[in-house]
């Protein structure tokens, strides 16, 4: 796992520009701890900073290799981790390749020179790479299917700049943020961005499931996946097994390391089902016993108030799944003040406005994680895939026509100013994302009204909620230099999953009845019937006086970015009057990003155009 950077420009001689792509580099330290290493071509340049996983001594980046008979570099700068990298290496030995390491790096660099750009269709794993092919004369940038792994690029009138996180292209004077307001409602609220879509003008994110290719002509982008409806013919029983049988081999997959390994354990049936299938294969294998990881908050007994997505403290189900499973548990308890002094951490680690509490306190699980271990897996995207969260199963909810997943929450973007509001429309912004989305549902023909609305509802949380959730996951983890693996992202098992019909999903009355028959023998009867409880949320009275305070500061500030954006009244009421909704813990979770804009437009010296 690592962090890359780089740009092309057809226009001039980049061999000189030694000074500048360090610095872009050098943004990528925390993702990449272990080592550094650049390229400069005539109009290409490459810089990587790595995470050592595989084949520590052998992987370095950029990695080259010289094509044709006039031995034109092709180089790779790469993040990730290719897990059928050992059958691919086998594939390309007989097709006459040569390997100097045992890295998957290498496998990616010859599996692009054999097969171009197609070599995506081939890779299971997660990753973004970028290739300077210059036998062809083209930049070739590429991202997993589901988006686990960044890769962000700004067009230029000559070519592109690049980079894992926005930072990188940041670092270059070419390059000078600037925000519209027609980026408000997408910052307010970021599961409403399409794919592809950042707040800042001019920079892009490579989508996941594509390829984006620059050329002298320009860029040009093109999907290699999407999900395919087709008739599911499999029993239930036969489909319980496969579920089965594809998370052993996912599990064992994502555990190929050459560094120590670990999980991420809050007692829920993701990623309890993960941490048994771990700790089952690191025994047969005698790498065991598993250290596994949770996350809790001081003094939440007295705290915690239950709601829709999380009804549930997860201290008491970690201890009992670590206890059956046989792991060596860490649970990593956090108090108000360092979560409080975490955010800014993040902010740098997201170059975009932060989660707050919810940013900070994974980053600072993820450090504990970090002392002891260089890779964890998470249980991250179940929900997603088998239909496990809360309006997957409120009928007033899934029926309603809008995205599903904003519950019964009210819109920060009705907060806006009149004269904004009256400009942006937000609610026909919001109508217009689901209309465009609820269009791309790939359909099944003949497919009855419950089975073909519970795809779209399928569809859209595996787009806007699950992009941010990775996006999370991804940030918080490499700002502190760990790796974590998300078997349920595996595309094998989404696209077998995603064309179960609904009434096999909940086969047991149950949200994720597919996963919970498939883990039944793995976990104890607690974990296994627990009701699906969101990952968690720090309720100290004391944290959430001040985030309502700093939001109503706000109001009164001339020097804020977002004076004169904001209504007045409407902010008032949200933060003295409202409640706990279906998806957030309290009114100040509610209003973060009010004021994780503020301070991001600040750091930034951004103001709205």
């Amino acid at each position: 796992m690592c962090g890359f950077v780089g740009w092309l420009d057809y226009s001039r001689d980049l061999r000189g520009e030694q000074g500048l792509l360090d610095v872009m580099t050098d943004t990528m330290r925390e993702r990449g701890p272990d080592d550094r290493g650049t390229w400069l071509g005539t109009h290409a340049a490459l810089g990587h900073r790595r995470l050592a996983v595989i084949d520590v001594a052998g992987g370095a980046q950029p990695m080259l290799t010289e094509v044709g008979p006039e031995r034109r570099p092709v180089v790779l700068a790469y993040a990730g981790e290719i897990y059928n990298f050992r059958e691919l290496r086998g594939e390309l030995g007989r097709l006459g390749h040569r390997f100097r390491t045992s890295s998957d790096t290498e496998v990616l660099l010859r599996a692009y020179v054999e097969w171009a750009a197609g070599c995506v269709e081939r890779l299971n794993g997660m990753f973004a790479f970028a290739v300077w092919d210059s036998v062809r004369d083209v930049l070739v940038l590429a991202r997993d299917r589901l988006g686990v792994k960044p890769l962000y690029y700004a067009p230029q009138p000559f070519g592109v700049l690049f980079a894992s996180e926005p930072k990188g292209i940041l670092a270059h004077p070419d390059f000078r943020p600037a925000v519209s307001a027609e980026a408000l409602t997408i910052l307010l609220n970021p599961r409403l961005a399409v794919p592809g879509e950042t707040p800042v003008d001019g920079l892009r994110e490579v989508k996941p499931g594509h390829v984006v290719t620059i050329d002298r002509r320009g860029s040009h982008e093109h999907p290699y996946w999407r999900l395919v409806s087709h008739e599911h013919t499999d029993d239930l029983e036969t489909t319980v097994r496969t579920v089965r049988e594809l998370l052993v081999d996912i599990v064992d997959r994502q555990l190929v390391a050459d560094v120590p390994r670990a999980t991420m354990l809050s007692g829920g049936l993701d990623s309890s089902t993960v941490t048994a299938l771990a700790a089952r294969a690191l025994d047969r294998s005698g790498e065991g016993p598993l250290s596994s990881f949770s996350v809790r908050f001081d003094g939440e007994e007295a705290d915690f108030r239950p709601t829709t997505l999380r009804p549930e403290r997860d201290a008491p189900y970690a201890a009992l799944a670590a206890k059956h499973i046989g792991t060596e548990h860490v649970d990593v308890v956090l108090d108000a003040e360092a979560v409080e002094r975490a955010i800014p951490l993040t902010r740098r680690a997201r170059d975009l406005p932060s989660l707050g509490q919810f940013d900070s306190s994974m980053y600072l699980m993820f450090a504990a994680l970090r002392e002891r271990s260089t890779v964890a897996l998470s249980g991250e995207a179940a929900d997603e895939v088998f239909g496990g969260y809360p309006w997957f199963h409120d009928p007033k909810t899934v029926w309603r026509d809008r995205f599903p997943w904003m519950g019964d929450a009210p819109r920060l973007a009705d907060c806006l100013a009149p004269d904004l509001r009256t400009a942006l429309r937000p609610a026909e912004f919001e109508q217009d994302r689901y209309g465009s989305l609820r269009n791309q549902v790939p359909r099944l023909t003949g497919e009855d009204e419950q089975n073909a609305r519970m795809r779209e509802v399928l569809f859209f949380s595996l787009h806007g909620p699950l992009a941010m959730l990775l996006d999370r996951k991804d940030r918080m983890s490499m700002a502190v230099g760990l790796e974590v693996r998300v078997p349920f992202c595996d595309h094998r098992l989404l696209e077998y999953v995603w064309n179960v019909p609904w009434s096999m999903k909940v086969a047991d009355g149950r949200e994720k009845s597919l996963l919970r028959m498939a883990a039944a023998d793995l976990l104890p009867e607690e974990i296994l019937t627990r009701p699906k409880s969101g990952y968690p949320a720090m309720h100290a009275p004391a944290h959430e006086a001040a985030v309502r305070g700093a939001v109503l500061g706000l109001l009164d500030d001339p020097s804020s970015p977002m004076s004169g954006l904001l209504d007045h009244r409407r902010v008032r009421e949200l933060a003295d009057g409202y409640g706990p909704t279906m998806t957030h813990v309290s009114t100040a979770h509610l209003l973060i990003p009010l004021l994780e804009v503020d301070i991001w437009m600040r750091e930034h010296k951004l103001t709205i155009s």
